[in-house]
């Protein structure tokens, strides 16, 4: 029989948000809820487990894999760091008030690295709590998502700026402009290649950064479908997630987009599916999290 394109995995409080979603280290895919100040784990058999946070109101929005097997997630609504571990012990780390912390990564050099949209900042933390902040050098840039690139540094959004900014694990902060103006870019995501993929959710483009410094951005068919998340595929393309229209979507190196509709959530007074991240996991399909209450499994 073949394999469904999706299976929905509905969360258990429909209201609760899928935001951010990653690869666990225990072969799980873990969510943050952003809605109900929670963290869900998504287990290979589909069993679901929420750990609810110390704050509902913390606003849990992007998640990574930490370098010591915890699953690190950024606390926007009360600027803090969380942490958590794959059997549920949960810490967490207080940022300066107001700085709202959004993407997170891994870095190259064992910390967490973080942006900071309401200070302009980028962030960086090691495993035990240790912060450092680093200025960026434009002022109501509302950095967003970030990424570890293939030369050793952190790529990230400048979303009010459209640009992109590179900081080196130095400190060291250098940033392209963009073609477009009102690009507004948010996703971003460093391919097997060292290629840096990119959601432009003002313009409803795809933007491509190749190694040797090419800036390509790509139209999508509806420049109001809102591309947000990203994520890079091993074959050299980019997935990404349409939330203006609920739609996946699939570009290769050349520019060639194809997609298809996220599936409703409920009936047929439920709301739209509301995509935001996205990430692949230990079976090689696509899990999307769906705002409007579940997690979506892509056969792709």
């Amino acid at each position: 029989m073949t394999e469904p394109d999706f299976t929905l995995y509905p969360v258990p409080d429909p209201v609760a948000g899928p935001y951010g979603i990653t690869a666990g280290p225990d072969g799980a895919l873990w969510a943050t809820l952003v809605h109900a100040g929670a963290v869900l784990r998504l287990g290979p058999d589909g069993q679901r487990a929420v750990h609810p946070l110390d704050a509902p109101e913390s606003g849990p929005c992007v998640i990574t894999a930490g370098p010591d097997r915890a699953l690190w997630f950024t606390r926007t609504r009360d600027h803090r760091i969380g942490r958590i571990t794959p059997d549920g012990v949960r810490s967490e780390i207080a940022l300066d008030p107001g700085c709202g912390p959004f993407g997170i990564t891994a870095g190259p050099d064992g910390a967490l690295w973080f942006t900071e949209m309401h200070t302009g900042r980028i962030g960086r933390t090691t495993v035990d709590g240790q912060v450092t902040a680093f200025e960026l050098p434009v002022e109501g840039a509302f950095p967003s998502f970030i990424t570890a690139g293939a030369d050793g540094a952190l790529w990230f959004t400048l979303n009010q700026a459209d640009a992109l900014g590179r900081i080196t694990v130095e400190g060291e902060v250098t940033l392209t402009p963009l073609p477009t103006k009102g690009a507004a870019p948010v996703g971003i995501a460093a391919g097997p290649d060292g290629t840096l993929w990119f959601a432009e959710i003002g313009a409803g483009r795809i933007g491509r950064r190749t190694p040797a410094g090419e800036l390509v951005e790509y139209p999508l068919d509806d420049p109001g479908c809102r591309p947000h998340a990203v994520v890079a595929d091993p074959a050299g393309g980019c997935w990404f997630t349409e939330w203006g229209t609920g739609r996946l979507g699939r570009i290769t190196p050349d520019g060639r987009v194809t997609g298809r509709p996220l599936p409703s959530t409920g009936g047929p007074d439920a709301p739209a599916p509301e995509p935001h991240g996205l990430a692949f996991g230990p079976d090689g399909a696509l899990y999307v999290a769906l705002e409007a209450g579940a997690i979506a499994r892509c056969a792709v």
